[in-house]
């Protein structure tokens, strides 16, 4: 998987501070709004604003991102996050059959003490949906009733925009260790993504065992996240 940032809210610190010193100033956000890299004070007072669950003021600011080779089994989980914008690549225009996206887990098994068997299985599976794939779409039948025969693992382009708020919620609940592998690792590339071009809107940014207990219970995995 790759995640490229494409594009994102001009000064997008500068921006969340005007609007949110906007609530308690008698002036105008404009001659609150510098154009410029956000000062300390700038910055101090937008990562106060997300401690104190002062939320409201980071949605004008917005980023999008082009993530590529990303499995349907994960984006069909990234679209529950309804706050957000999504265009993906259709299997209903786009014809070939594309690759597939393994979990760790999978290739593991590819290269452990039945690898011979699994790998025998494995192949013979992903062949037969490709050689069905193609036999229907050389039959006359639709790219978007042949695809029905793919599996969920198939590799997948899209873009997605969220505004600063829905994503500290996506890293919220993304990259808890008790998500799944490929959208946590979407996660982490969007947060390192994001931190380079307005860190202090994403201070403290990551699972709920950043802010305060883990809200797993007995499921908890026990070790406070770290972002590298």
């Amino acid at each position: 998987m790759k995640v490229h940032l494409l594009s994102c809210t001009e000064y997008p610190v500068d921006v969340v501070y005007a609007a949110a010193r906007q609530c308690y100033s008698a002036g105008t956000a404009s001659s609150l709004f510098h154009a410029e890299n956000a000062d300390a004070k700038v910055s101090r007072f937008v990562e106060m604003l997300a401690a104190r669950g002062h939320e409201s003021p980071l949605e004008h600011a917005s980023f999008t991102f082009s993530v590529e080779g990303i499995s349907r089994v994960a984006t069909h989980q990234l679209v529950r996050h309804r706050v957000a914008s999504y265009s993906q690549q259709s299997m209903r225009y786009v014809e070939g059959v594309p690759d597939l996206v393994d979990p760790p887990s999978v290739l593991e098994a590819l290269q452990g003490e039945a690898s011979e068997e699994v790998r025998a299985v494995y192949d013979a599976a992903v062949q037969s949906a490709a050689a069905l794939y193609r036999v229907l779409l050389s039959s006359g039948v639709p790219a978007e009733d042949a695809r029905y025969y793919l599996p969920h693992g198939c590799a997948s382009n899209l873009v997605v925009t969220m505004n600063a708020r829905e994503l500290r919620h996506f890293f919220r609940v993304r990259l808890c260790s008790r998500a799944q592998w490929e959208i946590r690792e979407l996660a982490a590339q969007m947060l390192t993504l994001v931190r380079d071009v307005a860190g202090p809107l994403f201070a403290g940014a990551g699972p709920a065992c950043v802010a305060g207990p883990c809200p797993e219970g007995p499921l908890s995995c026990g070790k406070p996240w770290s972002h590298a």
